[in-house]
């Protein structure tokens, strides 16, 4: 294997005998995606900022990946294989110049060698990176409602148990009364910066302070209930609102109101809402459907039938002649759509028609059918 130490960054420097597939631990006939995931896994795995990381093996991995990632690299090197990088110096190994789409040029130290910051670099990968405000865990819940709450909308109280900021010294950490001094650690910053040295130059990584949980002060006294931390785990009755016409199944997103967190932003709490179903509506958009049973005579001769809406006892008028399946209105009884307007109660005409009829009323029907009724 070929060691090197990059001086010049115009040039590049290849191990001429490693299987790159292997390194990854993907197949040759890999795609682009899979390459990356496989890199992705291996990086959090090996990052040499995290404890118990390896530079020797992210160093391998991110040679790999500099190759496969990039089609005309990955085809020079699986057609000319331990011989990929010195083709005429256009196999494209891996190239300081080439990683992660950085010049490192920009970041020369004016020692021959060049220094950069990790966290730019896998910032988006981990899940942080440097000026970003750490945040609050996420929570989620199950809510259940009666169908008439999903019409009209609901104000409801729910209690979850999570991490908030400790009441007593409003997630200061510090004793009422008491003053916050700047971290000696961080030296009010909220971050620690590492320099490590590699063969690729100068690595300088960041990570939260530990002492100060990346707010940069420290209390003089510590608050006697959180005991410094600024956080606690409670109870707590949230109000909230769920809006007219929401579907079963649907999230309400609660902003604010998931898990706080030390010199950060509070997550958010999600609400799976659950809807009862009703003995005689389903809910179609901003109207209500029915089924309505109605005998033969009445749709022969019209009637009027009572119908329980959810605002109460509506008369629903059959008209002569209506047919089976007809769908009949009652206007401004369905779903809240805002503005005062409501959706409609359509009512799905079902006609009963009798098994068995008398004799007399046999030979009346027969006569109708010879009138050609």
């Amino acid at each position: 294997m070929v060691s090197c130490v990059l001086k010049d960054t115009s040039k590049s420097c290849f191990p001429m005998a490693k299987d790159y597939y292997s390194i990854l631990g993907v197949p040759k006939s890999a795609s682009q995606d899979e390459i990356k995931k496989a890199f992705r896994k291996l990086a959090h795995e090996h990052h040499p900022d995290k404890k118990g990381g390896n530079e020797g093996l992210f160093k391998e991995a991110s040679e790999a990946y500099s190759v496969l990632s990039d089609d005309k690299k990955r085809a020079e090197y699986d057609s000319f294989g331990s011989g990929f990088g010195s083709q005429g110096g256009q196999g494209g190994g891996f190239n300081a110049q080439d990683f992660s789409g950085f010049d490192f040029s920009q970041f020369t130290n004016g020692q021959g060698g060049f220094e950069f910051d990790l966290g730019d670099i896998f910032g988006d990968m981990f899940g942080g990176g440097r000026g970003r405000t750490p945040r609050g865990r996420d929570l989620s819940m199950d809510v259940d409602i009666s169908f008439e709450e999903s019409v009209f909308g609901v104000d409801k109280e729910v209690k979850i148990y999570k991490t908030s900021k400790c009441k007593l010294c409003d997630g200061s950490g510090a004793k009422k009364g008491t003053q916050l001094n700047t971290c000696p650690v961080c030296a009010g910053k909220g971050k620690v910066h590492e320099v490590r040295r590699s063969i690729m130059g100068s690595f300088s990584t960041s990570r939260t302070c530990e002492t100060c949980g990346g707010i940069g002060k420290v209390p003089k006294e510590k608050c006697e209930n959180c005991h410094g931390k600024g956080l606690e785990k409670r109870e707590e009755l949230i109000a909230i609102h769920i809006p007219s016409g929401i579907e079963n199944n649907e999230m309400i997103r609660v902003t604010g109101y998931g898990e706080a967190i030390a010199g950060g932003i509070t997550g958010d709490l999600y609400l799976k809402v659950h809807v009862r179903k009703h003995s005689l509506f389903v809910k179609d958009g901003a109207n209500l459907r029915m089924d309505l049973k109605v005998k033969l005579t009445d749709t022969l001769l019209g009637a009027n039938y009572s119908i329980k809406t959810l605002d109460g006892d509506v008369l629903l008028s059959i008209p002569e002649g209506t047919y089976h399946n007809e769908e009949l209105r009652i206007r401004g009884k369905g779903v809240s759509t805002g503005g005062g307007k409501r959706g409609d109660i359509i009512a799905t005409i079902f006609v009963q028609i009798p098994k068995k009829i008398p004799k007399d009323v046999k030979k009346l029907v027969e006569e109708l059918r010879e009138m050609g009724i």
